[in-house]
C-alpha cells in the first residue's frame, strides 16, 4: 500500500511502506528510467508509467505489484534533469526508491511528487530481488523483512519528511495553504 493510499483512507499510520525489492545497480540514469522518445509524447502521468524503466525492460511496469520498491546503487537517476523520471515511477506503483546515493536533481523531483527518496550507502548487496522491505518514513529506515536488517537512510528536514507524508509539495500546499519550509 503507497502513502498516498495510508493516507486517503484515513490509515493511523502513512509513514509506513511495504513493498517487493527490485534491484538496479550503479548510475541508472533518467534516460534508462523513461527515455526522452516516451517523455516527450505526453504530460500524463499514467502514459508516463508505462515507459518506467523502460530502458531495462520494457514491460516493467506490467511485472511490479502497487507499492514495490526500486533498490540502486550510487547516483540514481543521474543524466539530465527530467522531472518526469520520478512521475513515472510513481505513477507505474513504485511507492520508494531506495539507492547508495542520488542525483540531486532525481532526489528534489522525488520529494516534490512525494515519492520517497531514502539514501542508504551499504544497502548494495544487502537486499535480494523480491525481498519484502518494510519502510518507516517517520524514522526513516528501511528493513529487509527476510533478514531482519534495518538500514538507516541518511536524514532529511523535517519539513521534507512532511511533504512526503502528505502526497508531494502540491498536496501539502492544498491543505495547509503555505509551503512547508515556511511556518
Amino acid at each position: 500500500m503507497t502513502m498516498n493510499e495510508d493516507m486517503s483512507s484515513g490509515s493511523a499510520d502513512a509513514s509506513m511502506l511495504t513493498g517487493r525489492a527490485w534491484l538496479f545497480g550503479d548510475n541508472i540514469n533518467t534516460d534508462i528510467i523513461i527515455p526522452f522518445r516516451f517523455k516527450s509524447r505526453t504530460n500524463d502521468p499514467y502514459e508516463m508509467a508505462k515507459y518506467a524503466m523502460y530502458g531495462f525492460d520494457s514491460d516493467f511496469h506490467k511485472k511490479i505489484s502497487k507499492g514495490d520498491i526500486v533498490v540502486a546503487g550510487k547516483n540514481f537517476g543521474g543524466g539530465s534533469s527530467r522531472e518526469q523520471a520520478p512521475v513515472a515511477l510513481k505513477y507505474a506503483g513504485i511507492s520508494a526508491v531506495v539507492a547508495e546515493s542520488f542525483a540531486r536533481i532525481f532526489y528534489r523531483n522525488a520529494f516534490t511528487i512525494g515519492l520517497p527518496a531514502l539514501e542508504i550507502p551499504e544497502i548494495k548487496g544487502k537486499v535480494n530481488q523480491g525481498d519484502e522491505l518494510k519502510i518507516d518514513i517517520s524514522k526513516f529506515t528501511a528493513e529487509n523483512s527476510r533478514t531482519k536488517d534495518i538500514f538507516q537512510a541518511k536524514k532529511v528536514p523535517e519539513f521534507m519528511r512532511q511533504m512526503l507524508l502528505k502526497g508531494g509539495l502540491v498536496e501539502y500546499y492544498k491543505k495547509y495553504k503555505r509551503f512547508p519550509w515556511i511556518h
